[in-house]
């Protein structure tokens, strides 16, 4: 297997992801408060929208790879 096939159904598994998840969300802590050895910390939830354009790109360059590979 070469690498454009293997690039290929890496990005059509990436865009299907992005499809069916529509984004994804990540956990970012942070100091809220430092009073001498004593700190607050704060975790916000943050989230990523992926763009349904992006995804169905990544799918049809994908496909495409996977295509030219076989040449």
């Amino acid at each position: 297997m070469n690498i454009s096939k293997l690039i290929g159904i890496m990005l059509i598994a990436a865009g299907g992801l992005g499809l069916a998840y529509g984004g994804f969300s990540y956990t970012k802590e942070t100091t809220g408060m430092k009073l001498g050895p004593l700190e607050l910390k704060v975790q916000q939830q943050e989230r990523v929208n992926v763009p349904l354009l992006l995804s169905g790109g990544a799918i049809v360059l994908g496909v495409f790879l996977l295509v030219l590979g076989r040449k």
